[in-house]
């Protein structure tokens, strides 16, 4: 039985722990497993921002149970990135957003996709062409809310809101061909890890990435 669901905006969402009584007793059109609500609550928090970010989200997962998935929760809603490292993990691969203006990871909005992971390599794939993907953890790697001030997006205002983000350390090949997505970013490149700080412009997203590559460092095998 697949844990991937579509919902659409006013759907109603059943949550349920995914388990043997479950599969053999429901099918598809019956139940949807909302497995990032159990991959958030299995998430071990690293310090207190994470704890208090966990929180939140839960809270919140509970209060707007049918829509926090859809941007059409102008509060919070889901979204999801990948932080994607090279073979060797001494590079990471970065897009210029044309919103931000900055250089930093690629990710998008669960747009209903109830498995978080593949909406971070769904982004990947279509912000930056990058095609063979490996996650380098089973679950999620940081877990942050990060705000999102005004802006103009195709033409259209987006207020203030807030993204509830889990993260994904994903491995890639930096020989692998990559192009950018236009409408989204102005270009796409591998930085060494050291480069981070310099190319990115958003200063509130440092911490994010260099959590993300202490992460790292605890997968890379010693000398």
């Amino acid at each position: 039985m697949s844990a991937k669901f579509i919902l659409s905006p006013g759907q109603d969402t059943i949550a349920v722990m995914p388990n043997k009584k479950h599969t053999s007793s429901c099918n598809e059109k019956q139940v949807i497993l909302l497995y990032f609500i159990d991959e958030i609550k299995a998430y071990k928090p690293t310090d207190e921002q994470e704890s208090a970010d966990k929180a939140s989200m839960l809270s919140m997962i509970q209060t707007f149970p049918k829509n926090i998935l859809l941007r059409e929760n102008t509060i919070a809603h889901m979204t999801s990135s990948g932080f994607v490292v090279n073979k060797t993990m001494d590079k990471v691969l970065f897009i210029h957003h044309n919103i931000y203006k900055s250089w930093g990871w690629t990710g998008g909005h669960a747009d209903g996709e109830t498995d978080l992971l593949e909406t971070a390599c769904r982004e990947v794939r279509e912000e930056t062409g990058l095609q063979t993907l490996t996650p380098l953890l089973d679950g999620i790697a940081a877990l942050d809310i990060l705000p999102v001030l005004p802006h103009r997006k195709n033409g259209h205002y987006v207020g203030t809101h807030l993204h509830f983000s889990p993260a994904y350390l994903l491995q890639g090949d930096d020989q692998e061909p990559l192009h950018r997505k236009p409408d989204e970013n102005s270009g796409v490149r591998w930085f060494s890890l050291a480069e981070i700080p310099v190319v990115c412009t958003e200063t509130h997203m440092l911490p994010v990435y260099k959590k993300l590559v202490r992460r790292l460092q605890t997968l890379q095998p010693p000398g």
